[in-house]
């Protein structure tokens, strides 16, 4: 199968041909989503071959009940899982009373899919010829409303070619789904009723366990050569489906057109028992503005977001498209409007990973939401973590953990951990690092200090209240070392001192105790009232600073280096370059057992340390540690090349910088690791922004300024970039020779550009 099969194209994503091996893997890729909602590219007419029907609602899940073999204290008892929900989008379509199928016809030729992501639209286009020897052109446009972001779509037409037909669309809802992943083959939703009126129809449903209330809707129009015509459909309804047949007798050569609006409103944003009267309400404003207003309104809506979120790149045409495609999915799959909403790693283009949040987000993705949009957005993304932190204290007392102390889960929808690997659930404690990073990382970059009085410090409190009660004295090395962890690198379970989760267990106490000093002296309010909430002493906070002042690192002379973990040293140390190409990927070919004794490395672990916390360390110690773990590193998650690419830039390695850049902007395009049809990778996709910005760009801020050291790779001509900082917006426009800056804002910004000051004023272009 031809992985490689994306033609280059700056603003869209193009398939020519029909293929039915690569179905699977082209629904991941052309995947909608509005943040609300969102499904794979599935075909509205019925398709027969192998297909992995989805469509996802924002915050709906079902906790699936965890399957393991043991059981132990603490351990997670079910898995969240994103639900595939009821079908709207389908639409049969009967000529002369065979169905097309693509899979079963005579030829399909011409067929042609986009996803226009310029202006937010999947179209398809093709001609067939079925059994009955009738050849039909079909095109087809659909969208997921930024708007009326609980709406969808559909415009689908067909004109025979060779004969007259007589052709039925049948829409229809269909609730009977299932998930490909589910543990148990539970059923996860319960049809309450089906009912239709005048060309709508609405099936509304309960998950099971979770008690989400929702409403399938749907509302169709058909036309002949573009004029409306009313045909009183014939109406098929059972328990969990309804379908509408709108037939006419077509003649050759005419065109015979559906528009079909459907979606779903939630109990979340509405009274359960008025979600038929909302749908209602919707429909109307959908059907009154129609298919083409609300798709005009569609385009503006994406110029909005790509005039602050655009990268370009001129002189190669696949980096263009993959920034592209990685800045059009993480804004189809949050937009920040809703605090009670995440990131999943596969956003809404499958269920591998159960839709849940993960440390990706505050790893990864803020960085991209505050910089690309208002600094709300990304607020929401930490008040996400202080609405949960009753959780996540209620996480840490099931391992035992007293006091106050919070471990946020590794995986979760509401706070709880629903993660059911152990190694991972217990061990992968890196995690709450990045919670209280992200804390740090919002205020270093918008300057807006408000949140950590007002919540934040409370979740610093929890999490360095639980590194404290983690570590363990050691009499023999007179450390507090950190014992039986998972760091980033999840092909190493269960060793001692990883390097990044001791570093960042010291930090996160040091930075817990700088923000309750500083608080006690600026917020007096705030701190009286939180000390009142948490109990905090001066006792405690001594016990704190003697686990950070006295943490293990483990470090080897001979090679001048932090050692990943105690006994990565006693691996068989082989590099990469000299592993045989058919042991690769080592996920998929080897062992558990084999992978764990390896030192091969997943994604960026001491290095990670090395990203998060570059100032404390010096450029030679940077390239001593990059030059030891990168040959041992398979980038085999898809959060590592992002990381090495930002690296290799401020090393000055641009081609390394570059290889690794394309790895991760076109991981998903290219199917790299051969996984596609699964869905995207979408956290990781903030990973590529960054590696533009803050690898290429070499953006910074440092000391509240604003700071830049550009860089660009041989293969560009030139490349831009915007950044939002503080509500002031930046253009970057780096080319083979210079730099140009510009500022859209009411005040002049001094920035530094490879350390020297420039001021730039309001609308005007600074050349460095």
């Amino acid at each position: 199968m031809n992985n490689n099969y994306i033609q280059p194209n700056n603003w869209s994503i193009i398939e020519e041909g029909f293929d039915a091996s690569r179905i699977k893997s082209s629904e991941s890729l052309f995947s909608i989503g509005n943040g609300a909602m969102g499904q794979r590219a599935n075909f509205e007419e019925n398709y027969s071959g192998a297909t992995f029907q989805g469509s996802y609602i924002a915050g709906v899940y079902y906790p699936d009940k965890t399957r393991v073999g043991w059981w132990k204290n603490g351990y997670p008892e079910y898995f969240a899982k994103v639900l595939n929900a009821p079908n709207w989008i389908g639409i049969n379509v009967l000529i002369n009373d065979e169905q097309l199928d693509l899979f079963t016809c005579k030829k399909v030729e011409n067929f042609r899919r986009e996803l226009n992501m310029k202006e937010g639209w999947l179209s398809r286009s093709f001609t067939a010829t079925l059994q009955n020897n009738i050849e039909v052109k079909v095109e087809t446009k659909r969208f997921l409303s930024l708007d009326l972001d609980e709406v969808g779509a559909i415009h689908y037409q067909i004109t025979p070619i060779n004969a007259d037909a007589t052709i039925t669309f049948q829409p229809y809802l269909d609730a009977g789904i299932t998930n490909e992943d589910s543990n148990w083959d539970d059923k996860f939703w319960n049809t309450l009723q089906v009912s239709h009126k005048n060309h709508q129809a609405f099936i509304q449903s309960k998950t099971m366990k979770t008690d989400f209330y929702i409403c399938t809707f749907m509302e169709s129009k058909v036309f002949i050569n573009g004029n409306y015509v009313l045909i009183e459909p014939n109406i098929e309804a059972d328990a969990n489906y309804a379908s509408f047949s709108y037939q006419y007798n077509v003649k050759k050569g005419e065109t015979y057109t559906i528009n079909k609006f459907g979606g779903y409103t939630v109990d979340r944003n509405h009274d359960k028992s008025k979600l038929v009267s909302v749908a209602k309400t919707v429909l109307e404003k959908a059907t009154l503005l129609g298919f083409d207003n609300l798709l005009e309104q569609q385009k503006n809506a994406w110029a909005t977001i790509w005039k602050t979120s655009d990268i370009t790149i001129s002189g190669d045409v696949k980096a263009q498209q993959g920034i592209r495609f990685n800045i059009f999915q993480l804004n189809q799959t949050y937009l920040g409007k809703d605090a009670r909403l995440n990131i999943g790693p596969k956003g809404f283009t499958g269920e591998k990973y159960g839709g849940s949040t993960y440390w990706d987000t505050e790893a990864y993705c803020i960085p991209f939401y505050m910089a690309t949009k208002n600094q709300e957005v990304a607020r929401n993304l930490l008040e996400y973590r202080y609405n949960h932190l009753e959780k996540a204290i209620e996480n840490a007392e099931k391992l035992s953990f007293t006091n106050g102390a919070a471990l946020y889960p590794m995986v979760t929808m509401n706070g709880e951990e629903c993660h059911n690997e152990w190694e991972i659930t217990f061990e992968e404690i890196h995690r709450n690092g990045a919670i209280a990073y992200a804390i740090f990382n919002y205020h270093r970059f918008t300057g807006d200090y408000s949140y950590i009085p007002e919540k934040g410090l409370e979740v610093l409190i929890a999490i360095a209240r639980f590194w404290q009660q983690r570590a363990t004295f050691s009499t023999a090395k007179n450390k507090y070392v950190i014992l039986g962890v998972t760091g980033p690198n999840e092909y190493e379970n269960n060793i001692n001192n990883n390097f990044y989760t001791n570093y960042l267990a010291q930090w996160c106490i040091n930075y817990a105790i700088e923000n309750i000093e500083k608080i006690k002296s600026e917020f007096d309010t705030d701190y009286t009232r939180i000390m009142n909430k948490v109990k905090l002493s001066t006792a405690e906070i001594s016990k704190w600073k003697q686990v950070a002042d006295n943490m293990y690192f483990p470090f080897s002379e001979e090679h001048n280096i932090y050692l990943q973990q105690d006994g990565f040293l006693d691996k068989e140390l082989i590099t990469v370059a000299d592993l045989d190409k058919s042991n690769r990927p080592i996920n998929q070919k080897w062992s558990w057992d084999r992978i764990l004794r390896s030192p091969y490395i997943k994604q960026a672990d001491v290095l990670q340390g090395f990203y998060f916390f570059e100032d404390k360390f010096s450029i030679e110690e940077l390239e001593r540690h990059f030059d030891f773990y990168e040959p041992f590193t398979v980038h085999e998650s898809s959060l590592s090349p992002c990381v090495h690419s930002i690296q290799a830039a401020k090393l000055g390695r641009m081609e390394q910088a570059y290889q690794f850049y394309l790895q991760t902007s076109r991981l998903d395009l290219d199917d790299y690791n051969h996984e596609v049809e699964e869905g995207l990778h979408i956290t990781s996709m903030a990973g590529t922004w960054m590696s533009i910005v803050e690898g290429f760009g070499g953006m910074r801020v440092k000391n509240s300024i604003l700071t830049f050291e550009p860089k660009i790779p041989k293969q560009w001509e030139t490349y831009s970039f915007k950044v939002n900082f503080r509500n002031q917006i930046i253009k970057v426009n780096v080319s083979q020779n210079e730099t140009n800056f510009e500022l859209e804002g009411e005040s002049e910004l001094q920035i530094l550009v490879n350390n020297k000051s420039v001021i730039i004023l309001p609308n005007s272009l600074v050349t460095v």
